[in-house]
C-alpha cells in the first residue's frame, strides 16, 4: 500500500488509525527466509519492485510474487520461462506471459502517457525490444514500436522517421555491428538509449562488438545500457519521458 492509499482508506473509514499506524511502522521491506522484499521502493523511486525470474528455484519465485501481488494488485516479472509461467498460473490464473520477451506480468489498467519509440534492426532482436516496451508500457509510457528499420535498408528507417522525432524519447535496439543507435541519433533531437543485443555471427562476441559500437558512438546525446538489456532500457525510457511530460 502507498502512503497515499493508506491516508485515503484512514479519511475513508476503510482503515483504522491503528492499522495505518503498523503499517507506517513498517521498516519498508518485507523479511523472507531468502529475500527482503522492497515494499516502499515505489514510493522511492516511482517503480514498485520487479521480479527477475530467471534462475530463481520455483519456490522461491512462486512466493515472491504471490507477496508482491498481495502488496500492490499487480506485478511485473522479466526473463520467465514457460515452465515458470504454468507455476504462476496455477495459483494465480489471471497472469500473462509473453513467450517472445519473457515477460510475466498481472498489470492494472492505467493511462499511459507520452511517448518513446521503440526501434529494431531486425526481427532476431525483437525478444529484446518487447521487453524494453512491455516494461515502459507496464509504468505507464505509450510506446510506439517500430521494427526492422536496420541500417542494411535506410529507407525503411526514413519512412517512419516522423513517429520517431515526436517521441519523447528513443530505445535503438540493434545486435550485429550496432549502427542503428548512431544513425539514429544524429537524425533526433530527443534523447536516444541504446540497447546492445547479443545477435550476429562470431564476431559480435555475443553483442560486445554492439555494445563497443555503440559506447563509441559520435551521434550525442546516446545513453548505453547493457547488453540485452530491455528492461534498464524501458525503465530510463519511462523516466525521461515522465519528465518531458511534467509527471
Amino acid at each position: 500500500m502507498t502512503l497515499q492509499q493508506i491516508l485515503e482508506e484512514v479519511k475513508n473509514g476503510q482503515l483504522s488509525v491503528e492499522h495505518a499506524e503498523n503499517l507506517l511502522k513498517k521498516e519498508g521491506y518485507e523479511e523472507m527466509d531468502y529475500a527482503k522484499l522492497d515494499t516502499t521502493r515505489k514510493e522511492r523511486t516511482g517503480f514498485a519492485e520487479v521480479v527477475y525470474c530467471a534462475r530463481k528455484a520455483d519456490e522461491h519465485l512462486l512466493n515472491i510474487y504471490q507477496k508482491l501481488y498481495k502488496e500492490d494488485g499487480e506485478v511485473f516479472g522479466t526473463r520467465a520461462s514457460q515452465h515458470q509461467y504454468e507455476l504462476v498460473k496455477s495459483v494465480l490464473p489471471q497472469v500473462v506471459y509473453d513467450p517472445v520477451s519473457g515477460i510475466l506480468k498481472i498489470e492494472k489498467e492505467r493511462k499511459r502517457i507520452g511517448k518513446v519509440a521503440v526501434c529494431t534492426a531486425g526481427t532476431a532482436d525483437i525478444s529484446v525490444a518487447e521487453e524494453a516496451a512491455q516494461t515502459a508500457e507496464y509504468f505507464g509510457t505509450h510506446v510506439e514500436r517500430i521494427y526492422d528499420v536496420g541500417v542494411s535498408g535506410m529507407h525503411r528507417l526514413f519512412s517512419r522517421l516522423d513517429t520517431i522525432r515526436n517521441a519523447n524519447c528513443v530505445v535503438a535496439i540493434a545486435g550485429m555491428e550496432g549502427a542503428l543507435a548512431s544513425v539514429i541519433g544524429g537524425l533526433v533531437k530527443r534523447p536516444v538509449i541504446a540497447v546492445p543485443t547479443s545477435v550476429g555471427y562470431g564476431a559480435s562476441f555475443h553483442g560486445l562488438s554492439a555494445l563497443l559500437t555503440m559506447i563509441n558512438s559520435c551521434a550525442n546525446g546516446i545513453a548505453v545500457v547493457n547488453i540485452d538489456n530491455g528492461y534498464g532500457a524501458g525503465y530510463l525510457a519511462t523516466q525521461i519521458n515522465r519528465l518531458a511530460e511534467g509527471k
